[in-house]
This record gives C-alpha cells, sequence and structure tokens, in this order.
C-alpha cells in the first residue's frame, strides 16, 4: 500500500493565495512556521480584505503592523502586517516595501485595529500612511525630532528634556553628555594599565 503523500498546509494555502493575487504576490515562502508574503504597496487594502474575507483564508483576527529599517535599500523599510486565523489555526505575515515620502495605504478600513499601530509604525519610523483618519504621533514627547527606530537616528537622541525651576515648566535643550563616551579595550586593570597598583607588587614576585 502506498504511503499518502503529506501536503505542508502552509505550502498549500501560499499556494491557494498566489493564483488568486496573481501579480500582486510579489514573493512567498515559509519561516519560522509562518507563511510569509510580499505584495505590491498599493495593493495592501486588497490583500488585507482577501485574507479576510476569502473562505479558505478568513485571517479575521488583526495582530499588529510594525516596521524594519533597512537603510542600504532605495525603499529602506519594510511594512510588516500580522494577521491569525482562528480557523485554520494560523497565523501569516505580509510585507511591503515603503520610503519616507510615498505613503502607504491604511488598512483601517478593513481592520479598525490597524489605526494604533499605523501611528506607532509613523512615529518610530517616519511611514507615511495615507487614508488614515488621524496620522499623529503616538510614542515620543510633543515636538520630538526625528524618528527614533531608524538606524540612522542618534543614540543621545537631538533634544534632552528636563523640568526648569526658574520658568516652571519643561524645557527642551540641545543634549549635552556629562562627559565623553569612554573607550573600553575590556582588559582588567591589572593587564592594561602602564602604573602598577598597590599591592601588583607581591604578585610578580
Amino acid at each position: 500500500m502506498d504511503e499518502a503523500i503529506q501536503v505542508d498546509p502552509l505550502a498549500d494555502l501560499g499556494e491557494h493565495i498566489a493564483g488568486q493575487l496573481g501579480s500582486t504576490l510579489l514573493a512567498k515562502a515559509v519561516a519560522f512556521g509562518e507563511l510569509t508574503l510580499v505584495v505590491e504597496r498599493d495593493s495592501i487594502v486588497s490583500v488585507a480584505t482577501f485574507l479576510r474575507d476569502d473562505p479558505r483564508c478568513r485571517f479575521i483576527s488583526f495582530v499588529d503592523v510594525c516596521g524594519a529599517d533597512y537603510p542600504e535599500r532605495d525603499e529602506r523599510f519594510e511594512v510588516v502586517y500580522h494577521f491569525m486565523s482562528p480557523h485554520l489555526n494560523q497565523r501569516i505575515r505580509v510585507k511591503v516595501s515603503a520610503d519616507d515620502m510615498t505613503p502607504v495605504p491604511s488598512i483601517t478600513d478593513v481592520f479598525v485595529g490597524a489605526g494604533w499601530f499605523e501611528r506607532e509604525t509613523y512615529d518610530l519610523y517616519g511611514v507615511l500612511f495615507s487614508g488614515h483618519p488621524d496620522l499623529r504621533r503616538i510614542l515620543t514627547d510633543y515636538g520630538f525630532d526625528g524618528h527614533p527606530l531608524r538606524k540612522d537616528f542618534p543614540t543621545t537622541g537631538f533634544v534632552e528634556v528636563r523640568y526648569d525651576e526658574e520658568r516652571k515648566r519643561v524645557v527642551y535643550e540641545p543634549v549635552r553628555l556629562a562627559q565623553e563616551f569612554r573607550s573600553f579595550d575590556y582588559l582588567s586593570p591589572w593587564e592594561g594599565t602602564d602604573y602598577v597598583l598597590p599591592g601588583d607588587e607581591k604578585a610578580k614576585q
């Protein structure tokens, strides 16, 4: 009796989705136990709608939207969406490429919960979302300069915040480091110093 050929359900689902999306789908792969799709930026709304409504998918649960920064690329950002299908007991990851000038269509009309996460992605990476009902910063302070999760954002930031007793309000000032960053050689004091520490002369006997 021939053994039954086992079909990977994620690979099978990927083939079904590829057949439905056509040229909109740029790439697909199964990685880390999830199906990953790379789609055209302008098609993200139709893709999210298809994944939610298709009877073989039913990814009705929106998980999150996040970003990733690759400064060496022309379109340096990847906007990453995660959806879950309770019907299939599976998750799916959808990626689109973006830059800091061309907006990504908002999926808030498909999943209302995406509004919060798109604001986070805008705040931390500077990715714009067209059609978002309220695209404002959500995590950083008022008047924050820059986007802190970009790879080229300085670790010290651009300004520092403190409460001024004389003016009785919070003030923003250029960053002033109390001391220069130190250069550590990771050697112990007994191996890396030019001078003799008290007690070292006993160890050399």
